[in-house]
């Protein structure tokens, strides 16, 4: 009920604000079932895999740091070009085959008009409020852009990155520490690959076998969940397809998986942060439709800035 309500607001606004430039009602004319043909398959595709939600808030979040949210990530590699998603920093993402159905489809109903950027942005926001997170609208009219190139993703957060690493790349995009923080919220949903972590289980440094910051217990079942091998998968938190506040209680636990989440518990600045969200859902959930939708708006190409992909995979 209280989504329906926010979306009726949003019909409103999508009158008031018109559709040049990115505004809520952007496809209102030129495309105006573009939003529920998304939504429809993404909920389509997350009743047959629910672990998609995940991949797809990731798919936004890697394109978004990278170039802008320009669809770049899409892009497939070629013969003279290394594209982004060939990068070993997204060689996990997945999602893929939901973005291109939901293009194909749209598509059919009006060529040209809606572009990979947009659906991108959307299909996150809708894996969001499928897996029982907030319900946000966007505004629309992104461009695809033209360049998807491997080094560029230097720009993307290490997974072994340390609190003042992220609070200065975030800040760099814009963002503060609380919105470092809601961002990372996104870890609610998914799970991390061992390669990505196993250098806090053994060897740690010169003192330390394993991360000290890691819950004994919690770094034994790591181990053994991590013999099988550095693609072995660890959930993030105990609720691996919901969006709530899990994540935080396992920082506060000592059972953060990667460096880069534990560090938010362990840096003040960002702990008081952890905190508050762990004692109450509403604020989490606000500050993070605030700092997601602020992140959709990052370098975004508008006019001949960009263009609109009639395959996501590629350059026309």
């Amino acid at each position: 009920m209280i989504a329906s309500f926010f979306k009726s607001i949003l019909l409103i606004e999508v009158f008031m604000v018109g559709a040049e430039a990115l505004s809520m009602g952007y496809y209102i004319m030129s495309c105006p079932f573009a939003d529920q043909t998304v939504t429809d398959t993404v909920n389509q595709a997350l009743r047959k895999d629910p672990t998609l939600a995940a991949g797809l808030l990731r798919l936004h979040f890697h394109d978004c740091f990278v170039q802008g949210c320009d669809a770049s990530v899409l892009i497939d590699s070629t013969e003279d070009n290394t594209a982004e998603k060939d990068s070993p920093a997204n060689l996990s993402l997945r999602g893929y085959e939901v973005i291109d159905q939901a293009k194909k489809l749209i598509e059919q109903q009006c060529p040209g008009v809606v572009s990979c950027a947009d659906i991108v942005a959307l299909a996150a926001r809708d894996a969001v409020f499928w897996a029982g997170g907030p319900y946000y609208d966007i505004p629309k009219g992104r461009k695809d852009g033209r360049r998807s190139k491997i080094e560029d993703t230097i720009n993307l957060p290490s997974p072994i990155s340390n609190s003042s690493d992220l609070m200065k790349l975030f800040w760099q995009h814009g963002f503060n520490a609380r919105e470092l923080v809601a961002l990372s919220g996104a870890h609610t949903l998914g799970a991390a690959r061992c390669g990505n972590f196993k250098q806090r289980l053994s060897n740690f440094d010169a003192v330390n076998d394993v991360d000290p910051t890691l819950d004994s217990s919690f770094a034994k079942s790591l181990s053994r969940v991590c013999a099988a091998g550095d693609d072995a998968e660890v959930p993030f938190d105990r609720t691996r397809n919901a969006f709530d506040r899990a994540y935080f209680w396992a920082l506060q636990s000592g059972m953060g998986v990667l460096a880069s989440d534990q560090t938010l518990f362990s840096d003040p600045q960002t702990r008081r942060v952890v905190n508050g969200y762990a004692m109450n859902d509403a604020m989490f959930f606000f500050d993070f439709q605030q700092a997601v939708t602020k992140m959709g708006l990052l370098d975004v190409k508008e006019g001949n800035q960009g263009e609109v992909r009639a395959d996501c995979r590629r350059v026309n």
